[in-house]
């Protein structure tokens, strides 16, 4: 073991390696029994994650207005589901091997990336937060190299693994706080794909109100800076699971035409049109359990 992992074997540790393997263990199992033990969280979690459930409930409540309680109710548990089984889909983006992996999914519009990377052009990779992101991105990036971001964790151990399964299978990618700018930018300007996904409330960066699903919702503007830094174009793609539990879709979108437009409010709100569209093709799988609309204009009262 390399002097700079050594110390992830403390005992202090052995817990977070002992459910790291329990996690390895299950993601073993069929996919169809994967999907029964996400269901049976999934109920679990209804009764007991009463906080989350209620941040789901109000979230659908807000952006589907036009549903049915019945309807709301059917898509909260739905979503729910989706939830539980992402738990499942990271460990298979982290631990199952390409040839594995490679059965799961179809990919639409890699000529986008292609086209991009002939030219010399860096691109920002929009992604959108549907629960089975990791593994989304994962199946991108057997394809195409792609640097992804990543949130470090306090845990060195699961740090350490976090950072090993999104790199894996990728030829030539980098995972990057996300936090470093700068670092982006530069991977930008040299030509890479960077994965960035805008569509949370980030409060700790500077963000404008514009729609989402018809409420104003604190939006960064990070989209259009680092496309304008970076020179690069802006990229959509999206992954989509498919309703049998067969495998995913994954596509990716032309480039944004005239991005960005250099109004901040303006750019924002396309992004968000966009998200808002591709959520809506398959709203049960999108990362509801988010505050989205947690920041609100100064006067506003706390929707949660």
């Amino acid at each position: 073991m390399a002097q700079s992992t050594s110390r992830l074997w403390h005992p202090r540790y052995w817990p977070t390696w002992f459910g790291l393997g329990l996690w390895w263990l299950v993601i073993q199992l069929p996919r169809s029994w994967q999907f029964a033990l996400a269901r049976r969280l999934s109920g679990v979690a209804m009764k007991l994650a009463k906080r989350r459930r209620h941040i789901v409930e109000r979230n659908i409540a807000l952006c589907f207005p036009d549903r049915s309680p019945e309807e709301q109710a059917h898509l909260v548990r739905a979503n729910m589901d989706s939830t539980m089984m992402a738990i499942f889909e990271t460990g298979m983006g982290w631990f199952w091997p390409k040839r594995r992996l490679r059965k799961l999914f179809t990919l639409e519009g890699i000529e986008h990336l292609e086209r991009a990377k002939d030219e010399g052009t860096g691109v920002v990779l929009l992604a959108m937060h549907f629960t089975h992101l990791d593994l989304g991105a994962k199946m991108l990036a057997m394809e195409h190299s792609i640097d992804g971001l990543y949130r470090p964790h306090r845990n060195p151990v699961y740090d350490y693994v976090q950072r090993r399964g999104r790199e894996r299978h990728v030829q030539g990618g980098h995972t990057i706080p996300r936090d470093d700018v700068r670092t982006m930018v530069r991977r930008l300007r040299a030509g890479r794909a960077v994965w960035f996904a805008p569509d949370q409330n980030y409060t700790n960066q500077y963000h404008v109100f514009v729609p989402f699903f018809g409420v104003q919702a604190a939006t960064i503007t990070s989209t259009a800076q680092l496309a304008r830094l970076g020179k690069a174009k802006v990229i959509p793609f999206t992954h989509y699971r498919r309703a049998d539990g067969s495998g995913y879709d994954v596509k990716v979108y032309p480039p944004i035409e005239g991005f960005p437009e250099g109004d901040e409010h303006q750019d924002a709100a396309r992004i968000n049109q966009f998200i808002e569209a591709r959520v809506r093709e398959c709203p049960e799988q999108y990362m509801w359990v988010h505050r989205r609309f947690k920041t609100r204009p100064e006067g506003e009262p706390d929707l949660y």
